[in-house]
């Protein structure tokens, strides 16, 4: 059976840091690239960075560029989200993701609130 399961959210005040987990299960997770989105109330689910599989190359949506890490470690099946200096822009439900191209699978998110 294949879970994704984010932990690491809560309430931040702005300025501050939160570290997003992602554990994964049920599927070879070191061949998917792994993937963190975001979905601010009355918004589209907007992706936020990816981590390839291989080379664990990374990209990230220019909003968070410089502020956000994505990490995996494949020995652990975990994906990690590093979010530092946050701003009430980045609260959001954030979702961990895994695809490979033929199938994808979706964790059922963890709220960030980012508020004083």
């Amino acid at each position: 059976q294949v879970q994704l399961v984010e932990s690491g959210g809560g309430l931040v005040q702005p300025g501050g840091s939160l570290r997003l987990s992602c554990a994964a299960s049920g599927f070879i997770f070191s061949l998917y690239t792994m993937s963190w989105y975001r979905q601010a109330p009355g918004k589209e689910r907007e992706l936020v960075a990816f981590i390839s599989s291989g080379s664990g190359s990374t990209n990230y949506a220019d909003s968070v560029k410089g502020r956000f890490t994505i990490s995996r470690d494949n020995s652990k099946n975990m994906v990690y989200l590093q979010m530092n200096s946050l701003k009430p822009e980045d609260t959001a439900v954030y979702y961990c993701k895994g695809n490979n191209g033929r199938r994808e699978y979706w964790g059922q998110g963890t709220q960030v609130t980012v508020s004083s």
